[in-house]
């Protein structure tokens, strides 16, 4: 356990789980605690062994923990979390309502830099992965146009907020990319695509006993960055259904930039992730940034970060000289 970087994992969901199964593959990386609003008996780490703890005792074991590792929701838990942890931790959430990154980079820097902790937001594949390659596309193609397809798969972040709506007792939700308009990128073109014309929504909604249908679906069709700009159909059906057709985290995309380099020479760059397990990668992406996370504070980098601000080099368990032996 010597010179290992002790994870703490805040929040034990799909997200919580993932990162569990993803410090398995990382030699250099334990578990200091996982620490949950539940009660903790109730919880069954994936490597017997692991101490679980309240959330409300957090702050008592802040000198056993190098990273957090929060994995709460974006629409509730993580605007709160996040700015009130990186006043005594150093931390790495998955904050993803990409209008709102602005702000909660804002109200998590402050505290951060204010106690000298180094905090990344907005880690995962998008944001995160995706938006390194959208920054690749328009810098090596300036003269182009980049494009961003999910799917088909099931979000996150959007589940859980249809979930935490009144009336709702569970539900998921897909995001599916329209195929005449990923096509059209592909060929090169550069069409001029509105939100609602590149992605449809599909909710699956098992309603509590008593629950208004209409008013969860408009409340669903009508939600502010999340539904709103989209073509969103909304299902209702049993809790048997549910566990039973939809229980599998399978996600995915791309990301496509097409340009020019030449009046006559045109380019199309693409990324793509087919993801068995979208909070199994999520929670991947999580863990190789909260290493990058404590080797920035080890070197006085305070404050808020995205991927943006992070050399690839610090992601890797592996040394610079191994790095330009092995992989440049």
């Amino acid at each position: 356990m010597a010179g290992k970087i002790r994870i703490g994992i805040v929040g034990h969901g799909n997200l919580g789980r993932g990162v569990e199964a993803a410090i398995t593959k990382n030699p250099d990386m334990s578990v200091a605690g996982i620490f949950t609003r539940r009660p903790p008996q109730s919880l069954a780490p994936r490597v017997p062994g692991t101490p679980v703890f309240a959330m409300d005792d957090l702050a008592a074991h802040a000198g056993n923990i190098d990273v957090l590792v929060l994995c709460g929701g974006s629409k509730e838990d993580l605007p709160r979390q996040s700015p009130e942890l990186a006043q005594n931790f150093n931390i790495v959430d998955s904050f993803d309502t990409h209008a709102r990154i602005p702000e909660h980079f804002a109200a998590v820097d402050a505290p951060a830099r204010a106690n000298n902790k180094t905090a990344l937001i907005s880690a995962g594949w998008d944001p995160g992965m995706f938006s390194l390659n959208r920054v690749f596309g328009e810098a090596l193609l300036p003269d182009g146009a980049t494009y961003t397809f999910w799917g088909d798969g099931l979000s996150q972040g959007h589940s859980d907020a249809v979930r935490r709506l009144p009336g709702v007792a569970n539900a998921v939700q897909y995001t599916r990319p329209i195929k005449d308009a990923v096509d059209r990128v592909r060929s090169g073109d550069r069409p001029d695509l509105t939100t609602r014309e590149k992605h449809v929504r599909d909710c699956f909604v098992v309603l509590e006993a008593g629950a208004d249908a209409e008013a969860v679906r408009e409340a669903i069709v009508t939600m502010p960055h999340y539904f709103d700009a989209y073509d969103t159909s909304v299902t209702f059906i049993s809790a048997e259904e549910l566990a039973r057709d939809h229980a599998r985290m399978m996600h995915g995309g791309f990301v496509i930039r097409s340009g020019n380099t030449s009046e006559t020479e045109r380019q199309v760059i693409e990324y793509s992730l087919k993801l068995d397990s979208n909070p199994e990668f999520t929670a991947s992406v999580l863990v190789a940034y909260a290493r990058a996370v404590h080797r920035l504070n080890a070197k006085g980098q305070f404050g808020a970060l995205t991927v943006f601000d992070v050399p690839p080099g610090l992601l890797s368990p592996k040394s610079p000289e191994a790095l330009r032996a092995e992989l440049l």
